[in-house]
């Protein structure tokens, strides 16, 4: 066995993140790491590549104990890492990049930079990555960058390669790419461990698969596991990973965007003249990689970013300079990217937080007294409602997990009538019965009539509540296309690839 992990256990103070967990990982096989966010697994690797020092347990690599005081002592031992946030310097080279920490040394200690960039350039070739080592790392697109991680990986000699949610900012053209290349490193020998959540991916490439769930092994699956089975036991119970949902009816125009641009704090255009509207009764889904605008043009509808050009219109009527307040109280729901810091408030009870942005108005307020008795009514009204699943209403938000968090945020939002509803990334960081869930409360309000504007980076998402699709890359929409558009169409698109050209493109079967 070439990588063994016996009964890691890591706690931070009385939170025990990884419980006794057991892993073997063979040479020349992909390991899928599978779990909800949260479950452990990002723990689990940090202390197999030396971040973290384990509470109990041991680390085996051919058999032989090792144990790791950092990263360091991790690469020499044959770990390699590909963080979800790459680590490299926009300034510098592919080869420098490649090299850094590592530098080869010519007479007098002076840095072979030819050397450097022949290993880089020996590598890139053997692998098929297409990668110039010359080319600056801000120059380069995320898979490029991601694969100039992997190059420095392997230029350590790696023989364990471990790849942390690694697709999460990839297009799906960039996606199946990188899966080519973990089943052509495999092949070479070398043991991948994939960290994921996503169902179909690990379906696709993965040789063995071990699920976490709340720091614990809790089953081991084959390659040929349904998305349903994976599902099932990611959560603990039978899950329905399709949503129920007849076609669209839109009424009239709820939401309209009129040329909108916006600038980020220095000055750089970040929405570049963005043109849609949402009727009510329909989901628009804005599709992206993410870090192209969307989280902006989110704030920017919310009012809490002010466009530099154009006009955001609400049921007809101009809200581009109005406050926030003025907008939630025209109709306007928001289910916000980070509930930790936008969404809920840490200190509030559970109740407290189902009122945020009402509780100064009639049934939750009388003058400047808070009708506490209301307050509460409403608060175990909507925990049985949208399913939160707390003993008391009482309780700090603190004590929820990430899925029943979420639900209060969804259900404060959808307890008072709406024009429009954004949600922005609503189902990041929630377990699969909570997004089951999530999914069917949209759906539910798009059909009270609700104008729906969903801005996910997730296509299975996207696939499952979308009437319409647009896409953005670099600030624009490049196209807004009907539900059903193939997948292969939509991930040309989030590259920039405009709708007519990347349907020929897939058509004639143009990568």
């Amino acid at each position: 066995m070439l990588l063994e992990l016996r009964q890691i256990t890591k706690r931070f103070g009385s939170l025990i993140a990884n419980d006794r967990i057991d892993l073997s990982v063979e040479r020349g096989q992909i390991h899928a790491l599978l779990g909800e966010n949260g479950a452990g697994k990002s723990t689990l690797m940090n202390v197999l590549y030396g971040l973290y020092q384990p509470d109990g347990g041991q680390i085996l690599i051919n058999d032989q104990p090792v144990g790791f005081r950092g990263p360091g002592d991790a690469v020499r031992a044959g770990i390699g890492m590909v963080h979800q946030h790459f680590m490299l310097v926009p300034v510098f080279t592919v080869a420098e990049s490649v090299a850094l920490g590592y530098e080869p040394t010519g007479p007098f200690g002076v840095i072979d930079r030819r050397q450097a960039r022949a290993r880089t350039d020996e590598l890139s070739r053997r692998f098929g990555f297409d990668i110039d080592p010359d080319a600056m790392i801000g120059d380069l697109s995320v898979g490029a960058q991601q694969r100039v991680e992997i190059i420095k990986a392997l230029s350590r000699e790696a023989q364990v390669l471990i790849l942390d949610e690694p697709t999460a900012v990839l297009t799906p053209q960039e996606t199946d790419e990188l899966m080519a290349i973990m089943r052509q490193l495999a092949d070479s020998g070398t043991a991948i461990v994939f960290i994921t959540h996503k169902l179909r991916e690990v379906r696709a490439v993965a040789d063995a698969i071990t699920v976490i769930r709340r720091g614990r092994v809790v089953g081991r699956a084959q390659p040929g596991s349904t998305e349903t089975e994976l599902a099932a036991m990611m959560v603990g119970r039978a899950v329905r990973l399709n949503v129920d949902r007849q076609p669209a009816q839109p009424a009239s125009e709820a939401l309209a965007l009129e040329e909108v641009t916006v600038l980020d704090e220095t000055g750089r255009t970040v929405v570049d003249h963005v043109t849609c509207s949402v009727a009510g009764g329909e989901i628009l889904a804005i599709g992206g990689v993410q870090g192209n605008g969307q989280t902006e043009l989110a704030e920017a509808i919310l009012g809490d970013r002010t466009p530099a050009t154009g006009r955001i219109l609400l049921a007809g009527q101009p809200v581009t300079h109005r406050s926030i307040k003025h907008r939630l109280r025209a109709g306007l729901g928001y289910i916000p990217e980070d509930r930790q810091s936008d969404g809920l408030v840490q200190s509030f009870s559970i109740a407290e937080n189902m009122v945020l942005d009402m509780h100064d108005r009639p049934p939750f307020a009388s003058g400047l007294a808070l009708k506490l008795d209301e307050i509460d009514r409403n608060a175990n009204r909507l925990r049985a409602r949208f399913d939160v699943r707390t003993p008391d209403v009482h309780d700090r938000i603190t004590t929820l997990s990430g899925g029943n968090a979420q639900k209060v945020i969804v259900a404060r939002e959808m307890s008072r009538p709406l024009a429009v509803l954004v949600a922005s990334q609503p189902t990041r960081g929630v377990d699969v019965g909570s997004i089951e869930f999530i999914y069917r409360q949209m759906v539910a309000e798009r059909d009270r009539g609700t104008a729906v504007l969903l801005i996910s980076s997730e296509l299975d998402e996207i696939d499952a509540l979308a009437d319409r699709i647009a896409i953005m890359y670099r600030g624009r929409l490049v196209g807004i296309v009907p539900a059903g558009t193939p997948r292969e169409v939509l991930g040309l698109m989030m590259a920039g690839v405009p709708f007519e050209e990347a349907t020929a493109q897939q058509a004639g079967g143009v990568q």
